[in-house]
């Protein structure tokens, strides 16, 4: 362990966690002192009947809400844009985001632009927030982002065609509820896609080069919880034990990332999301056993800490060969539960890769946290790697 490590920490989000527990919404609006709610839904959460257990208790408690559905799976800005507009003119002091990090992302964003004006473009990068937001709530209906307790809203530019994010601490939600029940619904392979997701962000804040005690203890809690529950979650949605030590393996993620960042991974999705529309959790969970294959020999000795926590017997493997056996725990996880195996099932032009690869050099945190420091050729050799497939 690092005595000497330097590190700052910022949680302020309140955690409300248990089943059931979307029951005290409406005491927490009012404790934050929100009195008509602008709630940002994802389509496919509204259309399975989750919203109703959301609005349920605002009813009840005959708190008014206008609900504003539009999200898409890769968010634009003028969705933030627009959704604004919507709040500032139904006079809404509160925003809750329900669904997953798109409608979470979007929810974020509407809440500052609130307070900031302006435009969502123009917030894009770090420490453009001056104020902070509306109230923000935060209910996850999937076990992925961790946005619930990050500082991060991510958009698609649509004059660039590029992703890129907000951050900043006014983005921490001041609240997060998160209802295991919310998640039974989910079909098996957004169970899939957003648990890799999670377990992503997990791996890449145990190995980022920001990493510290603290998002360590985070990181390998999260991957135990997702690897041990991933599988009986997809298998079987009803499994409440299941979906519960997931949502909380998601939380604990979010929270690792939030104070160590994530790593090439991410930067290399970024362009998948923006040039293809492919899903942000989708990408991460094809790219992230190649991109865990390069990294290895930048820290192998979390490589092999990471194998053991996920269950591989490395007693009598040497330093490298238990390193290595992380990126196999991962690609057999990964099958496990339907992830395509390369690039080229995602029906990805080969021909864009160096187009990819130079956008993914311009994600530049993620890049600086990567535990191996790319070159172009680098990136372009993950890519090409990950567009053949294993072996």
């Amino acid at each position: 362990m690092m005595t000497s490590q330097s590190f700052t920490v910022t949680q302020p989000t309140r955690i409300c966690f248990g089943e059931n527990s979307i029951n005290d919404l409406a005491a927490l609006v009012e404790d934050l002192g929100g009195s008509k709610v602008f709630i940002v839904v994802d389509p496919g959460v509204k259309n399975a009947g989750l919203l109703a257990r959301v609005t349920a208790p605002l009813e009840k408690n005959k708190i008014p809400f206008e609900v504003y559905d539009k999200v898409d799976p890769e968010p634009g800005l003028k969705l933030a844009d627009d959704g604004a507009k919507l709040a500032k003119k139904a006079k809404c002091d509160c925003v809750i985001g329900v669904g997953g990090g798109s409608a979470m992302d979007v929810a974020k964003a509407i809440s500052i632009l609130l307070t900031n004006g302006g435009k969502a473009v123009d917030y894009i990068g770090l420490g453009m927030i001056k104020k902070p937001g509306v109230p923000k709530i935060m209910v996850p209906t999937t076990a992925g982002t961790g946005a619930e307790v990050t500082f991060t809203a991510v958009f698609i530019n649509e004059k660039t065609k590029s992703k890129a994010g907000m951050n900043g601490d006014h983005l921490y939600p001041e609240a997060a509820v998160l209802d295991p029940a919310l998640t039974v619904s989910m079909p098996p392979h957004i169970t899939a896609t957003t648990g890799i997701d999670a377990l992503t962000h997990a791996l890449e804040s145990y190995v980022s080069t920001q990493a510290h005690t603290i998002s360590e203890m985070y990181a390998l809690e999260a991957i135990d919880l997702i690897s041990n529950n991933l599988g009986e979650a997809y298998a079987n949605g009803d499994n409440m034990e299941a979906r519960s030590n997931m949502l909380l393996g998601s939380l604990l993620a979010g929270k690792a990332l939030a104070t160590a960042g994530v790593g090439l991974v991410h930067a290399m999705a970024y362009p998948l999301g923006g040039m293809f529309g492919i899903p942000h959790g989708l990408a991460n969970a094809v790219l992230l056993p190649y991109v865990m294959a390069y990294n290895i020999i930048g820290n192998p000795a979390k490589f092999a800490v990471l194998a053991e926590i996920m269950g591989q017997k490395t007693e009598e493997m040497s330093l490298r060969d238990a390193a290595e056996a992380s990126v196999e725990a991962v690609y057999r996880l990964n099958q496990d539960v339907g992830i395509p195996s390369s690039l080229a099932d995602l029906k990805i032009p080969k021909n864009k890769i160096p187009e990819m690869a130079k956008i993914a050099l311009t994600v530049k945190r993620p890049v600086e946290n990567n535990p191996r420091k790319p070159s172009l050729e680098d990136v372009i050799r993950i890519y090409e790697t990950a567009m053949d497939g294993w072996e």
